[in-house]
C-alpha cells in the first residue's frame, strides 16, 4: 500500500464509531458583551450589590430599582468599577425593562419574582432572579478573573459550595501574570489578522505565543518578543502546510495520569487516532476540534490492519494535518511504535514520541508494590504472550521466565496464559509463585485477580465470567507476593516462605 493510499473501508467503518464531541451540557456558557449597554437591576440588598458590582465592572450601564438601597450599594454608585451605576428610588415597571441587555432581579418574594421573570420575557430580556433558579434564563457562575482572561465556572445551581471551591482551585493554578498576557493578545490580534496566514499559519502563531505564557506567565510580554514571533509568521506564510505526526502514550486509563506534554501536544492535535485501549477519559482531554478515528487494537477483536493504521497516518499527516497517534500505556512498549515511526520517516514526515505511563507502572501504582526488590527481584522484565498470529510467541526465554530472582510483566496474556504458565514451570519456576492479573487498571472498573502462577488460569476464567473486562495484565514473581497475599491465603504462606 502506498503512502497516499485511501483509508481502506474497514478503516473508515471504524472511525465512525469515535464519540460524540461533546457530552450533554446543563448549562451553555456564554460571555455577555455589555460596555456601553444598560442592564435593569431590581432589589438593594447585599446581594443586589454584588450582582451591581460584577455587571458595572463588565461595562454595564447599571439602572438599580431600590426604595430602600443598602450602604454597600450606595457606595458603589458614588465609585462604580467601570459603568455607571444609577440609583432610581422607586420599583421597577415594565416600561423600564425596554431595550435592556439583561435583567436582574435580587428579590425574595416568589409571587415578586414570577411577575419580574414574565415582564422580563414580554419584553424579550433575558433574565436572572438571584438565588431562584426557577425564574432564571441564565445563571451566574464563579469567576476565576484575570481579565480579559475570565474563567466561569456553574454547577447549574446545584452546589454554588463546590463550584466556588473549584474556583479556588483554578485560581490557584492559574499566575495572576496571564492578565498580562492575555492583554497582550488582544493587542497583538490586529497585527496577526493583517498577516492574512492561514488557519495553521494563524494557529502556529498563537500556539507559540501560548506556550511562551506557559513557560514564562508572570515575564512581561515584550515588544521584541511580538516582532519574533510576527517575523516568524511572516516566513512560514509562503510555505506549504507541513503536517506531523505524534506518538503519545495515554498511560493505563487514568486521565490524572497523562504528561503535561501529553496533554499539550492533544490540545493541538488535528486528528487522533486512538485504540480502543484508550480510556474514553484520556480522549475527553484532546482538543474538542479534534477528528477522532478509532483504529487499531481491540483486545482480540476485529481489527485494523497495521499498514491500514500507517496508510491512514502519513495521508492525514500530508494534508498538513497534525497527527496524534494515541497508544495505551507507552507508545514504545509493546505499541508497535517502531513501525509507525518507520513509516512516517519514509514519508519524509516529522515524528515525535511523547512517552506515557506504562501498564505495567499503573498496574505497580494500583497494587502499591515495588516491581523490583532487593531480596526478591533484581531484575524485570516484560514478555508479549500475544504474536503476529494471535498464539504465544515461539521464541521466549523460558530459563529467563522461571528465574526466581525476576518480576515478570505479562502484556496480553488472556488467551495464551495457560500455555504460558504450564511451559515457565516446565522449565523450573515454581508453581506457587505468586501471581496477579490486573483488568482495566487505574480505572474505575479495575479488577484484581490474586492467584499463583499454577491457579491463575482457573482464577481468569473466573474472573471474566463475572464481567472482568479491559486491557488485561499479569505480574508474577516474589516481589509481588505482598500484594496478592491480601487476598490469597496460599500466596500469603507462599510469600512468607520466600522472606524466611
Amino acid at each position: 500500500m502506498t503512502d497516499s493510499a485511501s483509508p481502506t473501508p474497514a478503516t473508515e467503518r471504524r472511525a465512525a464509531r469515535a464519540p460524540a464531541r461533546m457530552a450533554p451540557l446543563a448549562r451553555l456558557p456564554v460571555f455577555f458583551a455589555l460596555t456601553g449597554r444598560r442592564v435593569v437591576l431590581a432589589g438593594g440588598s447585599e446581594a443586589a450589590a454584588w450582582k451591581a458590582e460584577l455587571l458595572s465592572a463588565a461595562g454595564a450601564r447599571v439602572d438599580v430599582f431600590a426604595i430602600d438601597p443598602c450602604e454597600d450599594l450606595l457606595a458603589l454608585a458614588a465609585a462604580p468599577p467601570d459603568g455607571e451605576l444609577i440609583l432610581i428610588a422607586r420599583d421597577w415597571t415594565l416600561e423600564d425593562l425596554a431595550g435592556a441587555a439583561l435583567a436582574i432581579g435580587a428579590i425574595e418574594d416568589d409571587d415578586e419574582c414570577a411577575r419580574f421573570a414574565q415582564a422580563a420575557h414580554t419584553a424579550g430580556v433575558p433574565v436572572n432572579v438571584v438565588d431562584k433558579p426557577a425564574f432564571c434564563d441564565f445563571a451566574f457562575g464563579a469567576i476565576v478573573n484575570r481579565s480579559p482572561l475570565v474563567v466561569g465556572i456553574s454547577t447549574d445551581g446545584a452546589a454554588p459550595v463546590f463550584g466556588q471551591a473549584v474556583r479556588a482551585k483554578i485560581e490557584a493554578v492559574i499566575p495572576q501574570g496571564f492578565k498580562r498576557w492575555a492583554e497582550a493578545a488582544r493587542s497583538w490580534r490586529p497585527a496577526v489578522s493583517a498577516l492574512a496566514l492561514s488557519y495553521q499559519g494563524r494557529r502556529g502563531f498563537w500556539e507559540r505565543f501560548t506556550r511562551a505564557a506557559l513557560e514564562t506567565p508572570e515575564d512581561e510580554p515584550s515588544e521584541a518578543l511580538r516582532e519574533q514571533f510576527l517575523a516568524r509568521a511572516e516566513m512560514e506564510r509562503t510555505d506549504t502546510p507541513r503536517g506531523s505526526v505524534a506518538l503519545v502514550g495515554a498511560g493505563p486509563g487514568d486521565p490524572e495520569l497523562l504528561t503535561l506534554k501529553a496533554v499539550r501536544v492533544l490540545q493541538s492535535a488535528d486528528v487522533v487516532l486512538y485504540d480502543d485501549l484508550v480510556a474514553p477519559a484520556v480522549l475527553d482531554v484532546a482538543r474538542r476540534e479534534a477528528r477522532k478515528m478509532l483504529v487499531g487494537k481491540t483486545g482480540y477483536k476485529a481489527s485494523c490492519k497495521q499498514d491500514d493504521i500507517n496508510a491512514l497516518m502519513v495521508s492525514l499527516a500530508k494534508q498538513g494535518k497534525r497527527v496524534v497517534r494515541l497508544k495505551g500505556g507507552d507508545p514504545m512498549v509493546f505499541g508497535r511504535a517502531g513501525e509507525e515511526i518507520t513509516a512516517a520517516r519514509k514519508a519524509g514526515l516529522p515524528v515525535e514520541v511523547v512517552p506515557g505511563i506504562t501498564a505495567a507502572q499503573g498496574a505497580a501504582s494500583r497494587l502499591t508494590t515495588s516491581l523490583t526488590h532487593r531480596d526478591h527481584a533484581r531484575r524485570l522484565q516484560f514478555v508479549t504472550a500475544h504474536a503476529r498470529d494471535g498464539k504465544l510467541p515461539r521464541d521466549l526465554d523460558w530459563q529467563a521466565l522461571a528465574d526466581p530472582a525476576a518480576t515478570t510483566v505479562v502484556y496480553m496474556p488472556q488467551r495464551t496464559w495457560g500455555e504460558l504458565a504450564a511451559k515457565a514451570m516446565a522449565a523450573g519456576l515454581d508453581p506457587a509463585t505468586p501471581a496477579i492479573a490486573l483488568f482495566s487498571a487505574t480505572r474505575p472498573e479495575e479488577r484484581q485477580v490474586p492467584a499463583t502462577v499454577a491457579t491463575l488460569q482457573g482464577a481468569l476464567e473466573r474472573a471474566v465470567a463475572d464481567g472482568a473486562s479491559g486491557p488485561c495484565l499479569v505480574l508474577f514473581g516474589h516481589a509481588i507476593g505482598e500484594a496478592a497475599a491480601f487476598a490469597l491465603p496460599e500466596v500469603a504462606e507462599t510469600a512468607q516462605a520466600a522472606q524466611g
